[in-house]
């Protein structure tokens, strides 16, 4: 079982409260409770519970006649229920507006999302956008008197700094732990695609995901995620992890204006900076990374970037690592003109490139959902004067789920849950989660058919 545990799991047994010294004076002033800073961010912080309705579709369009199932005795279909889900934690970052973001884990999949108030009022909550790569949902409700948090630089943050974490878990009302940064740039955990996590000794237990990290001044820093539990006990140990507000703020960005995340791409492929090759290029350091290849017509390829260069700063940001340049890109809007630092031949070379959106070929359907895995999907598009695009079976493995689920090599899916799907890039947005079922609509040569799979 993976040790990092999503925090929407319901618990019966919390673990004992980590609990940091605080300072007795800050911003010379005294400090002897933190009350009134808690007591000013409470009201922004929401209790956050979804449902969604158990399905019983049936493959065979046939089964829908009435006169069919009588003559066959096909018994009647069974009605929709609905069924509460997960319970976690979200912010309100707009008054005027009603947004509040949350983890994307902890709506996903929901039919409806309920957000309980720090007062008691209970409202239906719309999803603006979701990006399950960060794990951030936007939220919208509609409701007077909302208090927003405010929020910082988490750039500014550092190692030692005192922070406090808020939730609003299984109706509890809020709870409120304390602690200091134990890191920063947390990264290759696998718990998200991109990863950039503060680390903190603040006890962020179960139900509190998608709450509030905040600094003394009340000042929203982070959004707590998950935690460390050895043993898959999903007790804290008092390791926490949290997203940095300004990487909750570039996705939001891109949710109010897209409702989507549109990625970048430098069109490169790269391997981290060991001693040995930092040895063999000539580098002291071991701080970068080495480009390994270059897409043809790449953003990299017309910046003059060459197979050997040593990438090592984007716009004055230190690149580290292969996970450095992943966040830092992959944060970065279409379009947006990137400063890049590179040592070639022992020497330091300014480039410049235009950051492109990033184009998906063919991947495993594993990225989209688990029904999916085995099949490499693509997009081909027909010869008419019109050029339609179709989503391709390109092939699939033998024995994997998809194989089993019905899926064969040349299919062509025209819909997913009823939706037309035409490119790679939409299928995210009928996919309902990477565990839900898949109703499919395929063609197969000259035949038309629906699958399931379950």
């Amino acid at each position: 079982m993976n040790k990092f545990v999503r925090l929407v799991v319901l618990l019966s047994v919390f673990s004992p409260l980590a609990n940091a010294a605080l300072p007795a004076i800050v911003s010379g002033q005294p400090v002897p409770s933190l009350a009134p800073m808690v007591e000013s961010v409470k009201p922004g912080v929401v209790n956050i519970s979804t449902s969604s309705k158990v399905r019983n579709i049936q493959s065979n369009p046939l089964l829908n006649d009435p006169f069919f199932r009588h003559f066959f005795g096909v018994p009647p279909q069974q009605q929709q229920k609905s069924r509460p889900q997960s319970l976690g934690t979200g912010v309100i970052i707009d008054a005027d507006k009603g947004l509040v973001i949350t983890n994307h884990h902890v709506i996903e999949g929901a039919d409806k999302i309920h957000i309980t108030l720090n007062d008691g009022r209970e409202v239906i909550a719309k999803l603006l956008g979701s990006d399950a790569d960060v794990d951030v949902a936007l939220l919208q409700i509609k409701a007077d008197r909302l208090t927003a948090l405010k929020m910082s630089d988490s750039d500014k943050i550092r190692v030692g700094d005192f922070v406090v974490a808020v939730g609003n878990p299984y109706g509890l009302n809020q709870t409120v732990t304390s602690g200091i940064v134990s890191a920063l740039g947390r990264s290759g955990l696998g718990i998200e695609d991109y990863e950039n996590f503060i680390q903190t000794d603040a006890s962020i237990n179960p139900g509190n995901s998608g709450g509030a990290l905040v600094d003394l001044n009340g000042n929203l820093i982070g959004m707590n995620t998950a935690i460390l539990a050895p043993g898959g006990s999903g007790g804290n140990v008092g390791i926490g992890f949290a997203i940095p507000i300004n990487m909750v703020r570039q996705i939001v960005e891109q949710l109010i204006e897209f409702g989507e995340v549109k990625r970048g791409r430098l069109g490169i492929a790269i391997q981290n900076l060991s001693s040995d090759l930092a040895k063999a290029f000539g580098i002291k350091s071991n701080k970068g990374v080495v480009i390994a290849n270059i897409d043809e017509d790449s953003p990299a390829e017309k910046a003059g970037i060459k197979v050997g260069d040593v990438l090592i700063e984007v716009n004055g940001r230190k690149v580290a690592n292969a996970a450095d340049l992943k966040n830092i890109i992959g944060m970065m809007r279409v379009g947006v003109e990137v400063e890049l630092k590179v040592i070639r031949d022992g020497r330091v070379k300014n480039l410049s490139a235009i950051i492109k959106e990033t184009e998906l070929k063919q991947v495993d359907g594993q990225r989209f959902s688990k029904r999916l895995a085995g099949a490499l999907l693509g997009v081909v598009e027909d010869d008419s004067r019109a050029k339609q695009t179709y989503l391709y079976v390109f092939d699939v493995k033998s024995g994997s789920a998809a194989w089993y689920g019905g899926l064969r090599k040349g299919d062509l899916i025209l819909s997913v849950n009823k939706r037309r799907v035409r490119t790679l890039e939409e299928l995210p947005q009928v996919v309902r989660s990477k565990e839900a079922p898949l109703l499919l609509s395929v063609q197969r040569g000259r035949q038309a058919l629906f699958i399931m799979m379950k």
